[in-house]
């Protein structure tokens, strides 16, 4: 391994350099004029290349140092590289786990800073050397940069970035957030991103799905908030780290976006935002509506739109014809009413998703009731609202004559609609209705009722209400 501390080198000697010429006058040192081979001082030297504009902390001793580094001689051959071996050299700092002089010229870096340090012999490997690559008494140079920094008391680091005006709930342990990240190491290399892939990280928070430092940064968070998260490796992927992606002892810096969470117990969340003074009944069950809508993720994307159609929406409540939370939203309301409403997916498409709808999205409409036609039951075309006539068959013979054709059957089921005494099913054709119902009363297919036919089958009546 690279500048290792060899057992026995006598490291605090100072030793004059070979070849070295010295004046009996003065006894200094006066070298030949080598050019870039001088070293005038026995200490290391240190000459920074590169430094970076924002430096948020710089190495000290104890700290976990990931670096890159070119060594070679004074004479400027070669004798290491961590690049030939396409991995930085990692290690403790003043743990006395590298050579003296490299323990001080590795103090006060920052990710991202190139340093030239130059290490005398009596900081390095003195007057035995190292193997055949490095000579007795050879100073060594070191072009270094520092790749990653972290200390093993090092906490997470969160920094909000951006907190969506508003907020009213923030992310707790059980919760499910679909979020949006891009994830570099500490000097800017990406090594993943859920952007590239256009979709979102789905996890439950706070259950062992993903590492521990994400786990706990995940919480207090609001639909729409942007943080960065540095994450040191003992709370991320530790020593080992992954295969081809994250080094071992990395650590990792998340750039992440909230789009959206709930919680598997959510209901359906209704805000009313405008209700008319004057409210003459609101809808339920086998109603027949008209609405406008729009339906949005939770970050403002906008899916589907009723105004991209001609006509409002139309639907029957409680027909099965839309999903169980819009359906949830559409109850209860007036005419001109206008509501906000969050559809948790458990309400809405769940886990598969739907069309435009992501897997596990959280869904926001915003509903208006344009107009309500009051229903009847499931399996009925017409029913009476309140009792109907105690007498059914003279009430349906208008003229009295003891039959009744079609038209004097329509002119009497118009008659209870127009009164209020009766309903037909709306969103159904009127005539198509009522030509059923003679139909049904019509046992002998003579074109007309009796009384007869209107007594003789209690249950068929009973179902069509006559």
């Amino acid at each position: 391994s690279a500048l290792p501390l060899i057992p026995g080198v006598l490291t605090h000697r100072r030793r004059l350099l070979p070849g070295a010429l010295y004046s009996l006058h003065s006894l200094k040192l006066v070298r030949p004029s080598v050019g870039p081979c001088e070293f005038p001082h026995d200490k290391v030297q240190i000459r920074t290349l590169h430094k970076p504009t924002s430096c948020h902390r710089s190495t000290a001793a104890s700290d976990f140092v990931r670096y890159h580094y070119n060594g070679t001689l004074l004479t400027g051959a070669a004798f290491d590289s961590s690049y030939s071996r396409n991995a930085t050299y990692d290690t403790y700092l003043g743990q006395g786990d590298l050579i003296k002089g490299m323990d001080e010229g590795l103090l006060g870096m920052c990710v991202g800073e190139r340093r030239i340090i130059i290490v005398p012999p009596f900081l390095a490997y003195g007057e035995t050397g190292h193997g055949t690559e490095i000579p007795p008494q050879a100073s060594l140079v070191f072009e270094v940069l520092l790749v990653d920094v972290f200390n093993p008391t090092d906490d997470l680091i969160v920094e909000v970035k951006e907190v969506p005006e508003g907020c009213t709930r923030r992310t707790a342990t059980g919760d499910y957030i679909r979020y949006h990240y891009n994830g570099t190491f500490q000097d800017g290399t990406a090594f993943d991103s859920s952007y590239k892939r256009n979709s979102t990280y789905n996890t439950y928070i706070d259950m062992g799905y993903v590492i521990r430092g994400m786990d706990k940064a995940l919480q207090g968070l609001c639909t729409g908030e942007k943080r960065r998260i540095i994450i040191p490796p003992h709370m991320a992927y530790g020593e080992a780290g992954v295969d081809h992606l994250i080094p071992g002892s990395a650590v990792l810096v998340f750039d992440i976006q909230v789009i959206d969470f709930h919680n598997p117990k959510d209901p359906v969340d209704i805000k009313v935002t405008h209700k008319p003074q004057d409210c003459k009944g609101t809808s339920e069950a086998d109603d027949l509506i008209q609405y406008r809508y729009n339906c949005s993720l939770m970050d403002g994307t906008l899916l589907y739109s009723s105004d991209h159609y001609d006509t409002p929406s139309i639907t029957t409540l409680g027909a099965d014809k839309v999903i169980p939370g819009l359906e949830e939203g559409l109850g209860g309301m007036c005419v001109g009413e206008k509501r906000e409403v969050v559809v948790p997916p458990h309400w809405g498409h769940g886990e598969n998703g739907a069309g435009e709808v992501p897997s596990s999205a959280v869904l926001f409409f915003e509903l208006e009731l344009v107009e309500l036609n009051k229903g009847v039951p499931d399996g009925y075309m017409f029913v009476w609202l309140g009792d109907g006539p105690d007498l059914l068959f003279p009430a349906m013979d208008l003229n009295g004559d003891k039959e009744v054709p079609r038209e004097e059957f329509t002119a009497f089921i118009m008659r209870q609609v127009e009164e209020g005494k009766g309903r037909l099913r709306p969103g159904v054709d009127a005539d198509s209705i009522i030509q059923d119902m003679f139909n049904n009363q019509d046992h002998n297919k003579d074109g007309k009722i009796v009384e007869n036919e209107v007594e003789e089958e209690p249950e068929q009546a009973k179902r069509d209400e006559l």
